[in-house]
């Protein structure tokens, strides 16, 4: 055995969908044991841990096993995911060894908070983590940024650390009243403003055509004239958001959330739109009208981008 397996450490993941299959296979290609739970996934998502090299395990076999805990699921799951690990940490009678739970999942910070207080009294320590970009590929990495509460310094320090020696891009978020909660504000401010753009492009494009094609065709002509890179980049980011809408619906509800809590009630209803947007495109797929009219306004887009070059 090297020196590198025998030294590197065992982590879960859960769970392994796009994201989380993606990061484990970084880690399991790194040399680290990575564990998960299949109880429940989806075909696609059990082929997916084992293309990844991921070892199916409860989640008390998780709590004996694992020196760090990622979690990487729909901001619904998040807290409940949380409490459910919780509850089988201490629930298992053999010794366990120093555990760190970092919540990668795109929440508010005071979901961020709430999961925190889940291992209030408990030897697991927490990291808020934010995951800014697509799943890690050959030559590419997403960010995690990170933060802890400042007396927890050490578990942050860990993070970055493991980051470092096993394949994950760690950007530990410190410096002026930075906290536990403030990496999940990063990653909603962000996601606000990238989803955000997604979900006003489409708005208005679906709001165009409804009041007639003609309408939805001069809207077309328009951005080619003068705004020809909004134009070129809805052509990528329409079609890449159909098959996740209904992952977005809980993230805009998040940053909602979010919002609120920072500025006020009014603000927080752009991205409360946003959610129902998405939850509408989730209802017209695969072949509803409202689908149809935005893959073809992206065809037509494509021809105008290209025919420009």
């Amino acid at each position: 055995m090297s020196t590198q397996a025998s030294s590197a450490p065992t982590i879960a993941v859960v769970a392994p969908g796009a994201m989380g299959a993606a990061v484990g296979h970084r880690l399991t290609k790194s040399g680290c044991t990575v564990l998960t739970t299949l109880q429940g996934r989806s075909l696609a998502s059990v082929e997916r841990a084992r293309a990844a090299g991921m070892q199916d395990a409860s989640l008390g076999g998780i709590a004996q096993r694992a020196q760090w805990v990622l979690s990487i699921l729909p901001p619904s799951s998040a807290l409940a995911f949380a409490q459910a690990f919780q509850k089988a940490y201490a629930g298992t009678d053999t010794p366990k060894g120093d555990l760190t739970f970092v919540d990668c999942n795109a929440v508010s910070p005071e979901t961020a908070k709430k999961i925190a207080k889940v291992f209030d009294g408990s030897p697991v320590r927490f990291v808020d983590a934010g995951i800014v970009g697509g799943p890690p590929t050959d030559g590419y990495d997403p960010a995690f940024y990170a933060s802890v509460d400042p007396h927890e310094r050490e578990s942050l320090d860990a993070f970055a650390e493991l980051g470092k020696k096993w394949g994950l891009r760690v950007i530990p978020l410190t410096g002026e009243g930075a906290g536990i909660g403030d990496a999940s504000a990063l990653k909603m401010s962000y996601a606000g403003i990238t989803k955000g753009f997604i979900g006003l492009t489409t708005t208005m494009v679906l709001a165009a055509n409804a009041s007639s094609p003609a309408t939805a065709q001069a809207l077309l002509r328009e951005l080619a004239d003068s705004q020809p890179v909004f134009l070129e980049r809805m052509t990528r980011s329409i079609p890449g958001m159909l098959p996740k809408a209904y992952r977005w619906v809980g993230e805009m509800e998040e940053i909602s959330s979010f919002v609120r809590d920072g500025l006020g009630d009014g603000e927080s209803h752009i991205h409360e739109g946003f959610a129902h947007l998405y939850n509408r495109i989730e209802k017209a797929l695969p072949d509803g009208e409202e689908i149809g009219v935005l893959k073809e306004f992206v065809e037509d887009a494509k021809a105008v981008v290209q025919k420009s070059k």
